[in-house]
């Protein structure tokens, strides 16, 4: 199997071309080359195939093997490697993913994609259809006891669904202790993928991520955009400019338009090298 390793802003992933290469399984294939002693190492497996409705389709495993609906460092990565390799011939595209179509704008230099601009869609605010157990129509600022400790959460979804709380400081977060208590909260009943955040100023903020089915990543899209929207509402940022998340792996700017109630995510994309991987034994 033919395959490209990227990653946006160190959330990274293997690529397949399926234009031209056939994955029979998925899911063990995802778990098989995330692995970063035994296989090729990354954050899941993403599939980039022919679609009906789109210029592309994004078909997205995590680590764990388990199927994503959606990442925002990981479509820009579907942009970048759809332009460079000649998918697509243009700079605005269309990607179908688990949670509808996405449309990029990117910013070609020496004939290459260095940046993207997502249209992230509308954010989901209904507690039910995040999904929460939540009985309130939303949840903002609303406590949440996890593991003995009362937290203040926000719950948002951007097609995966995300649960934001504001800390102190980030950096001496446990994370790999924390995060699972969050991710199998049963008041969360797809699992969670929760953002700890720290307000820097009206117009940054700085966050570490434990995704479902990957533990902690260098980054996630969906989560910057789903802290921006977040912070908006609890009035921990100002609305009417572009909001800059800092994350493990480095910045991304996020806009809610909210007018339009839709989310702009913009930042780069990397390729770090193709390669070819027997995986005939787990892909039957």
């Amino acid at each position: 199997m033919k395959f490209t390793k990227m990653h946006g802003i160190g959330n990274d992933y293997v690529y397949v071309n399926c234009f031209k290469e056939t994955v029979n399984n998925p899911c063990e294939v995802a778990k098989y080359v995330s692995d970063r002693h035994f296989g090729i190492g990354s954050d899941g497996l993403i599939l980039i195939k022919p679609s009906s409705i789109a210029d592309v389709e994004m078909d997205m495993y995590n680590l764990d093997g388990s199927q994503g609906a959606m990442c925002g460092n990981g479509i820009r990565c579907v942009a970048k490697y759809s332009y460079d390799y000649g998918l697509v011939d243009k700079t605005s595209i269309s990607v179908a993913t688990k949670s509808g179509i996405k449309y990029l704008d990117l910013t070609v230099e020496n004939g290459k994609v260095s940046m993207v601009k997502v249209n992230m869609g509308a954010p989901i605010l209904k507690g039910l259809e995040i999904p929460t157990t939540a009985d309130a129509e939303t949840v903002i600022a609303q406590p949440l006891e996890v593991n003995g400790k009362t937290y203040e959460i926000t719950a948002v979804s951007m097609g995966n669904p995300h649960c934001i709380t504001y800390v102190d400081e980030v950096a001496d977060l446990d994370l790999p202790k924390i995060g699972p208590d969050f991710e199998f909260h049963p008041f969360f009943p797809n699992r969670i993928n929760t953002e700890f955040v720290k307000v820097i100023d009206r117009h940054t903020l700085q966050m570490r991520v434990w995704e479902r089915g990957s533990g902690e990543t260098m980054a996630c899209g969906t989560g910057a955009c789903a802290v921006t929207v977040a912070s908006i509402l609890n009035n921990k940022v100002d609305g009417d400019a572009p909001v800059t998340v800092k994350l493990l792996g480095g910045d991304l700017s996020i806009f809610w338009d909210r007018t339009a109630n839709l989310v702009y995510m913009t930042g780069p994309a990397t390729t770090v090298f193709d390669g070819e991987i027997d995986v005939t034994e787990i892909d039957q």
